[in-house]
């Protein structure tokens, strides 16, 4: 069972990258493009990125630090507290996002390879395990 969801994952994984790499983007650093531009402001605070995203302040920071030399995002300061490094999607950030979730719809997440009735039952059991494990299903 472990072996098949690890090689589902990558199976997965490859087809989310042949669609993000020309985009110069990994799945991580689309998370928190379209994460920002959910967002009403389309900025939030790092820290709060971090904790939506559920990885280490390191891992935001990573993200954030390679979207800003790509022009995506921009940091900034709240105005009302300055201790508080807000990332801010930038125009080019959002056209590319939207170009990267039409092509994630389209070669990913509306052709995933099990019938709807079967991703019920998986998506079911997936979380069960997670539950489980004591992980967060929602």
């Amino acid at each position: 069972m472990v072996t098949s969801l690890v090689r589902a994952q990558q199976l997965l994984l490859e087809r989310i990258d042949a669609v993000l790499r020309p985009l110069a983007l990994t799945f991580a650093r689309y998370e928190v493009l379209r994460l920002l531009s959910f967002s009403s402001a389309g900025a939030m605070p790092m820290t709060r990125l971090g904790s939506l995203l559920q990885v280490h302040p390191t891992s935001v920071t990573s993200a954030v630090d390679r979207l800003e030399r790509q022009g995506f995002v921009a940091r900034q300061r709240r105005d009302d507290d300055r201790r508080v490094v807000l990332a801010e999607i930038t125009e080019t950030g959002r056209a590319v996002v939207e170009k990267a979730t039409d092509g994630l719809n389209s070669e990913v997440f509306q052709k995933p390879g099990l019938s709807a009735r079967e991703l019920e039952e998986l998506t079911r059991l997936l979380g069960a395990l997670r539950k489980d494990a004591g992980d967060t299903v929602d």
